[in-house]
């Protein structure tokens, strides 16, 4: 109550996942207590089945603090340990607070904030980033099912905004279930950066007031309580004092935000118009674009997505600072980079979700698509593989002028078939990795 009254900062309590690792690292300290340090066998099982109430969220409101409470952690290690040790006391007969058991003496029993709440944390992020992967895993398959269904789409490929060369829809959108493929595999890595704990390092990570036989089993428990593959550090001072790993995990994240920003933004651009613009994707009509223009529909998911994308970029930076913010010893700032890592995970796993739906709805326009795939430059650009390069260019030229096909111009004078012609333009043409026969005729290269 005392922590709820100092610090009102962020307005809103530590991540639920937070609180639930917590419960596990109490109850992974519980056991190896019982074993190694002495714990009364009563208490200890009342007091075991509090943490594992904990850990089941049964007393996240009893147990959360504000978000960005002073102290490295302090508020939210006591308000689990007095929540624990109360309910323990209530299990073993009692009332809370009785002193049947006690939130230091019992439930905080050889601990520190200073390796409970980065173990906790670690735990929570490993549990939250790996959602966020397994979400990725949807978001792919959304885009190599687009990828199959338009394989035979040949689209105008574009860059600098500008007309490029030919290619296919569905390449082009299996160029995001690529992308989305390795951040779902850098994602599922997390485990390999977070799996080492400094549990057991106590205050600074020499392991003050802890018995040997304690900071030897505690780990162990913790590791067959979650699940997870989880080491204590061989170093204990510097798991306590560093918090890079965080960093480095906050960087993952921030990759998979610059992939749906970058994906966000490509199918606002190829959806835009629809008359006006591209025109060329019809996204999911989800609700009303406008209050005053009648039958506007609005890009709203990729919006959404490129605002989650942002927002999470900008966490990145704060984590990264606050973990470079560390002082000496410990870190007193994890509170903040709990706060923001937890959150770029939640904030992902949304978007992610919500762009997968989107993309399951996303339906092409042929006649635009087609429209634009007669573009000067791409048609050009096809025929140059044939024709050379500089011959090409002055179809390119007349062809603006008339304001007719550079095919159509390359078959009327005789440069070309039109059966030539049109094969250089199939999906299957504009797909191949390099041309079968020398680039151009009699110049030597296109």
């Amino acid at each position: 109550m005392r922590a709820r009254a100092a610090f009102a900062i962020a307005g809103r309590p530590v991540d639920a996942g937070l609180i639930r690792a917590f419960g596990a690292v109490k109850l992974a300290c519980c056991r190896a207590n019982r074993v190694a340090g002495g714990l009364d066998p009563a208490v200890a099982e009342a007091l075991a089945t509090a943490c594992a109430e904990v850990m089941a969220g049964d007393h996240d409101d009893a147990c959360a603090v504000d978000a960005l409470a002073g102290g490295a952690g302090t508020a939210l290690n006591l308000a689990v340990s007095e929540v624990v040790a109360h309910r323990a006391c209530v299990l073993l007969g009692g009332r809370p607070g009785d002193g049947r058991c006690d939130p230091l003496a019992d439930a905080n029993r050889h601990q520190s904030t200073n390796d409970t709440f980065p173990t906790a944390l670690r735990i929570a992020a490993i549990r939250a980033v790996t959602a966020l992967s397994e979400r990725c895993v949807a978001l792919q398959e959304a885009f190599q099912a687009k990828e199959r269904a338009w394989a035979g789409l040949v689209c105008l490929g574009r860059t600098e905004g500008q007309d490029a060369v030919l290619m296919t829809m569905g390449r082009r959108f299996g160029g995001y279930a690529e992308a989305v493929g390795r951040d779902r595999w850098r994602l599922s890595k997390v485990q390999e950066r977070l799996r080492v704990v400094n549990l057991g390092g106590t205050a600074i990570g020499t392991g003050l007031g802890a018995p040997r036989a304690y900071i030897f089993r505690v780990v162990d428990e913790l590791r067959a309580i979650t699940g997870l593959p989880l080491a204590r550090a061989e170093h204990l001072v510097d798991g306590t004092a560093n918090a890079d790993a965080f960093a480095e995990v906050a960087g993952l994240l921030a990759a998979t935000a610059a992939t749906l920003v970058k994906i966000g933004d490509d199918l606002r651009w190829l959806a835009a118009g629809p008359e006006g613009g591209p025109g060329e994707l019809r996204l999911p009509e989800l609700i009303e674009g406008s209050s005053i223009m009648p039958g506007k529909i609005n890009p709203v998911i990729p919006e959404a997505v490129i605002q989650a994308g942002l927002a999470a970029l900008g966490d990145q930076q704060v984590v990264v600072q606050a973990c470079a913010r560390g002082c000496l010893e410990i870190n007193p700032y994890l509170p903040l980079v709990a706060d923001r890592l937890l959150g770029m995970a939640t904030t992902l796993d949304r978007a992610v979700a919500a762009l997968t739906g989107c993309v399951a709805g996303i339906a092409p326009v042929p006649e635009r698509i087609a429209a634009h795939a007669t573009a000067v430059t791409a048609e050009a650009t096809a025929l140059a593989t044939v024709l050379g390069h500089h011959p090409a260019g002055l179809l390119a030229q007349d062809a603006r002028a008339t304001g007719r096909r550079v095919r159509d111009l390359a078959v009327e004078r005789g440069m070309i078939a039109a059966t030539e012609a049109d094969a250089l333009l199939t999906p299957a043409a504009v797909l191949r990795l390099g041309a079968p026969t020398l680039v151009g005729r009699g110049e030597g290269g296109g």
